[in-house]
């Protein structure tokens, strides 16, 4: 067989900017200039002392975070329970879990946070995303890691050293293969296209929003040029303004002053049962009263911050009455957009 030319390698293409996801529901639902909306991390449950939630009641617990009017639902990426880490997120396979609630939901956004890109096989992925977005209406938003669970790599036989370059390629296979008709690439790691294949179905809005969680083992003028966002850690309050503001100079760099690609943080969050508690860092993300999460809130708005994902399964009260609070004191602040 002949090489393809190194100029179709797929890892070089850079991402549009948000004009191509102008009419992607999920994206409209979450991400605008100006405005910043409140997701949920998985699992629907507090389990602050066990590695594993039990799961019961979790459809009714979605079906009632859309109703409450939270802007997502976030799946993380965690096959195998490691006791060294002792936290397997919500237990299903992220992909399959989507595809689950999205026949239970009707209006919330599916999105993962983020699924460990480096040992995945871009196509299959790219087959269960278009799938997704196509049964959803749109709904799907893919977050993309490189994942620092070192214990996992082995299992899928990869060298846990070269998941950065693996992200990179197996991302523009992803883009390639979701977004061009009978596309032609050449990949070190995952195959090449000659140009008499398409990917079916097509992607329901003309292409899948990806963005990047955490900095994936890339620098952050590469996920300025190549993602449609960023999901960085949960910062101090006097951190979110250099944030922001890093990130809006890498993006106007790549995509010129005009372009949106909207930056996101999450981590976990602990309720605190004095509502005015302010902003207090915690392992892994932070903890505030209800009040404090909303003056944290209006301050990472005002930064440019446009997306909060919570994950509140280290608090101690029942994850409904969480959800409760929050939807009486943060969400009419910050409520999901139309």
């Amino acid at each position: 067989m002949t090489p393809l030319a190194p100029a179709s390698s797929p890892v070089d293409k850079p991402s549009p900017s948000d004009a191509g996801l102008a009419h992607h529901p999920g994206f409209q639902r979450l991400f605008r200039p100006g405005e910043l909306t409140v997701g949920l991390i998985l699992p629907l449950e507090t389990h602050p002392r066990r590695p594993a939630p039990t799961m019961a009641g979790h459809l009714q617990m979605a079906r009632r975070a859309e109703q409450l009017g939270f802007g997502a639902l976030w799946m993380r990426d965690v096959p195998f329970y490691d006791p060294a880490y002792g936290d397997v997120g919500q237990v299903y396979e992220p992909m399959v879990y989507m595809a689950y609630l999205a026949a239970a939901t009707t209006s919330i956004v599916l999105g993962t946070a983020g699924i460990v890109l480096p040992t995945r096989e871009p196509l299959i992925l790219a087959k269960q995303a278009t799938s997704l977005d196509q049964l959803s209406g749109g709904r799907l938003v893919l977050g993309l890691s490189s994942g620092d669970r070192t214990s996992d790599y082995p299992m899928f036989g990869i060298d846990f050293a070269s998941r950065g370059e693996r992200y990179r390629e197996a991302h523009g296979v992803l883009r390639s293969v979701t977004e061009e008709r009978f596309p032609v690439y050449a990949s070190e790691h995952f195959g090449r296209a000659g140009g008499s294949l398409e990917l079916v179905p097509r992607p329901a809005f003309g292409r899948i929003p990806s963005i990047a969680v955490g900095r994936s083992q890339q620098s952050l003028a590469w996920l300025a040029s190549h993602l449609d966002g960023h999901l960085a850690f949960v910062p101090t309050p006097e951190d979110l303004a250099p944030l922001a503001r890093l990130w809006r100079t890498e993006v106007a760099l790549a995509a010129g002053e005009a372009a949106f690609k909207p930056l996101g943080i999450g981590g976990f969050f602990d309720l605190s049962d004095d509502p005015d508690e302010p902003f207090q860092r915690i392992h892994g993300g932070f903890r505030a009263g209800r009040n404090g999460l909303r003056d944290y809130l209006l301050l990472a708005r005002e930064a440019g911050v446009s997306h909060m994902a919570l994950n509140p399964k280290v608090s101690r009260q029942p994850y409904a009455e969480i959800m409760d609070q929050l939807s009486e004191s943060v969400l009419p602040v910050f409520p999901a957009l139309a």
